[in-house]
């Protein structure tokens, strides 16, 4: 199978070599249309999102690159309107919740414990019962962190899963009725010397909903 990364190369290299773990054939582009052909979309991680698409002028965002947002908002959609299964990561996991309308808390008060030191960060969390995530991990599990923002008001038909009970900040997403994942973790990178958590077991879960029946929109759902 084929999966789009639609991300710079240059920043990809890690999640390529997570979805040959599938095994997978790493599309990376930056160019919507090459969806064509994949069966599903990665959001990666990277710099934050531009505050103006969810409606704030830049109080403390860094990293931003306005041209891959629209880029990625662009693979967002054409994904959606081709019932491919998507998974966002980090970043990609923001720019779902703002695709959807939510917004951004642009500096976690607590981003000390969220953010980049030297390396990713490990604190609990706890998942819904219920849920993908809680189906496949349990009611709680380990993550690695490197974020300094978070979802503030979830996006239309977005529902969160997981959260770090320390702060509350919500670390994994799902929509309503679309094969939509996100995640504020990097199951690509984890350390499994740190962490119980298994990476694989989310491709596990992409794999299957690649293979289910197609996604399509419901008559008069507008994204």
């Amino acid at each position: 199978m084929k999966i789009a990364i639609l991300g710079r190369k240059k920043y990809t290299a890690n999640y390529e070599t997570y979805l040959k773990l599938l095994p997978a054939t790493p599309i990376t582009t930056l160019t919507p249309s090459e969806l064509s052909g994949c069966h599903a979309l990665i959001l990666p991680g990277g710099g934050d999102i531009t505050p103006a698409f969810f409606g704030e002028n830049n109080t403390e965002s860094k990293d931003i690159d306005t041209e891959l947002d629209i880029l990625q908002f662009q693979a967002l959609e054409y994904a959606i309107r081709h019932g491919m299964p998507i998974l966002g990561i980090c970043k990609g996991m923001q720019l779902i919740n703002v695709a959807f309308g939510g917004t951004i808390t642009q500096n976690l008060s607590t981003s000390d414990m969220h953010r980049y030191v030297q390396g990713d960060q490990y604190h609990s969390t706890i998942i819904l019962e219920g849920s993908c995530l809680y189906e496949l991990y349990g009611k709680s599990l380990q993550v690695n962190s490197a974020h300094h923002q978070g979802i503030k008001t979830l996006g239309k038909n977005l529902q969160a899963i997981q959260w770090c009970p320390e702060d509350g900040c919500i670390e994994g997403i799902v929509h309503d009725f679309l094969p939509i994942l996100g995640l504020q973790w990097h199951p690509e990178r984890l350390i499994h010397t740190a962490s119980s958590l298994d990476g694989k077991t989310i491709l596990r879960l992409l794999s299957a909903w690649i293979h289910a029946s197609q996604f399509p929109l419901p008559a008069g759902y507008r994204l």
